[in-house]
């Protein structure tokens, strides 16, 4: 299916199509800490008319609750102690209102209007899809020259040790643009509400999850896409279930906490909690949903993790609710009467950033986008944006749920440059330094230039996480393709510069990024069209990885048109690495 296509919980904000709003670690269960403990007495076998429920208490010891469900027509599926969250499953048509009566119990919610299906006790492993022919050009896109993202590469493409929670319909690892990038040892499946850490667990069961994380971090090899943040790594928490690719409330707590258990800097989350598009604390039910889901959430952000979500694909203002009859989604939808206490989570949940998309010209509300005024925060490309998708394949989605992911490698990026940034400062960050984007001639866009209700603060950029600036006026040429510097070689780069008239300036800037292990190894020239040969690294450095500089040179000597070269020497053993970009300014 297209994005377009998808209803439930995906791109849009329905669910599985357009991006909604807001998928482990191989570690043994056992090992996932007290906070997400597995019941030795939850049911060997499924039964008809199995029904999930978050039971909420104190946070801390849940043996009583624990004990209390068991007691009470259930089973403990699984427990999050830290939160204070405990998943249920009951046969009971009573259990809820049963357990709503025991001491400690605070709140108590069915997660869904369906029965638990039975792959939950035994969940068969996704496919590992047959790898397509890779391709051999990587095309710089729209979407991220709008955002910046081209430019910010030159200058720190994110750094390997932040990581990224892909919380979705899993991710193909084995993507030749993603797997350079894939951490599979944080990678998990928490479908069904338990972590499960079996290899592989992870991998899809749509094209969803791989799209969004081509979209954060593809790497940037030649082959392709490339991602807004292509030295971050990623890791798929798989919340949403196979056959209805839904996102249950259960799946979405098991990922938020292992968001945080995990140390994932930024998780992003394109899809709404199923089967509710909004979620009401008047409804006992969602209540505990709300509650269960925002403390999960608070929890991963408290451990260092911010969340990125798409706000949802309704078209409609999420700060004037009115109506909505599109769920239960798992079931036979009704329409109701909503208010804005009623949320769209993890979308609107406190801490999260909440995406807006663009259209394609960057400027405009994609059609399908929610808005709202002070609850967008900011906005991205979301119209036909190209991606990997499962089997070594690339197509273009449409969504909020296209657009979260931009976001959620500017964040990464933000933290790759300031590796004290907490949850909070990079989410100001992305708003401080968004460009301003102003009210199109339609009524429902109320607010500023600075902030409205279309785009938030703004269109994200990428440029600024980073420390970059837009080139200055005048000239600019650049080269992206990889040259690979191998031991005791000499290698070059060219950029070949033309329709600038006369000599070079006194001040040419040479913006170099050079990925290579132990830099006291290379020597790094200009070499100007006539053959002048200008140093600008010389075995300095030692141990030191990359250089991500610019340099000034005083160029004015030399003919600005021509071939122009950057020359690198390796001249020891044992460390290797590429020319991966770089530039002059006239």
């Amino acid at each position: 299916m297209t994005a377009l296509a998808l209803g439930t919980t995906l791109a849009l904000a329905g669910p599985v199509s357009l991006a909604q709003a807001a998928p482990l670690d191989n570690e043994p269960l056992a090992a996932f800490t007290a906070n997400a403990r597995t019941n030795a007495a939850a049911p060997a076998a499924w039964a008809a008319g199995t029904r999930a429920y978050l039971v909420i208490t104190a946070p801390g010891d849940t043996t009583a609750v624990r004990t209390a469900v068991a007691n009470n027509g259930g089973s403990v599926f699984a427990s999050y102690d830290a939160i204070g969250v405990i998943v249920a499953h009951s046969t009971s048509a009573t259990f809820a209102a049963t357990m709503r009566g025991v001491s400690g119990v605070q709140k108590v919610g069915a997660t869904r209007t369906s029965d638990v299906p039975a792959d939950a006790y035994n969940p068969a492993l996704p496919a590992n899809p047959a790898q397509a022919t890779a391709p051999t050009t990587e095309p710089v896109r729209s979407d991220m020259t709008q955002i910046k993202a081209d430019q910010a590469w030159a200058v720190n493409p994110g750094s390997a040790s932040v990581k990224v929670g892909i919380l979705d319909t899993g991710v193909d690892d084995q993507h030749q643009d993603l797997a350079p990038n894939f951490n599979a040892a944080d990678s998990v499946s928490c479908a069904y509400g338990k972590a499960d850490t079996r290899a592989g667990a992870w991998r899809d069961v749509d094209q969803h999850g791989t799209h969004v994380a081509g979209t954060v971090a593809a790497a940037k090899n030649g082959k392709g896409a490339i991602g807004v943040a292509p030295g971050v790594k990623i890791s798929s928490v798989r919340i949403a279930e196979p056959g209805s690719t839904l996102f249950f409330a259960e799946n979405t707590v098991c990922g938020l906490v292992w968001a945080g258990d995990h140390g994932f800097k930024v998780t992003n989350n394109s899809y709404y909690t199923d089967p509710w598009q909004f979620n009401c604390p008047n409804d006992l039910d969602q209540a505990a949903i709300l509650e269960g889901v925002g403390r999960a959430q608070a929890y991963a952000e408290g451990k260092g993790s911010l969340q990125v979500a798409a706000a949802g694909n309704s078209n409609v203002d999420l700060a004037n609710k009115t109506t909505d009859s599109s769920s239960p989604n798992d079931s036979t939808p009704v329409t109701r009467t909503i208010t804005n206490a009623c949320l769209d989570i993890p979308a609107e949940l406190p801490g999260v950033v909440t995406v807006a998309a663009n259209g394609t010209s960057g400027t405009s509300k994609a059609s399908f986008s929610n808005y709202g005024r002070d609850v967008i925060e900011v906005s991205a490309p979301g119209e036909s944006v190209y991606s990997t998708v499962p089997g070594g394949k690339y197509s273009s989605l449409s969504g909020t749920s296209m657009a979260s992911p931009h976001v959620a490698g500017v964040a990464a990026l933000l933290a790759s440059a300031n590796p004290a940034y907490t949850p909070a400062d990079i989410r100001a960050k992305l708003g401080e330094q968004a460009t301003d984007l102003a009210c199109p001639s339609d009524a429902r866009c109320t607010g500023t230039t600075a902030k409205n209700s279309f785009f938030g603060e703004g269109r994200v950029d990428a440029l600024k996480a980073v420390g970059g600036s837009t080139p200055p006026a005048g000239a600019y040429f650049e080269n992206l393709t990889d040259v690979a510097v191998a031991d005791n070689s000499t290698v070059e780069s060219p950029i070949t510069v033309s329709g600038v008239t006369g000599n070079a300036p006194a001040t040419l800037k040479v913006g170099v990024d050079i990925k290579h292990t132990y830099i006291g190894d290379l020597k790094v020239d200009l070499v100007a069209p006539d053959g002048t040969v200008y140093t600008l690294h010389n075995h300095t450095g030692s141990g030191t990885d990359n250089i991500v500089q610019t340099y000034t040179v005083n160029a004015s000597s030399e003919v600005a048109n021509g071939v122009w070269k950057l020359r690198v020497n390796d001249n020891a053993s044992q460390d290797t690495g590429k020319i991966d970009a770089w530039n002059l300014t006239f």
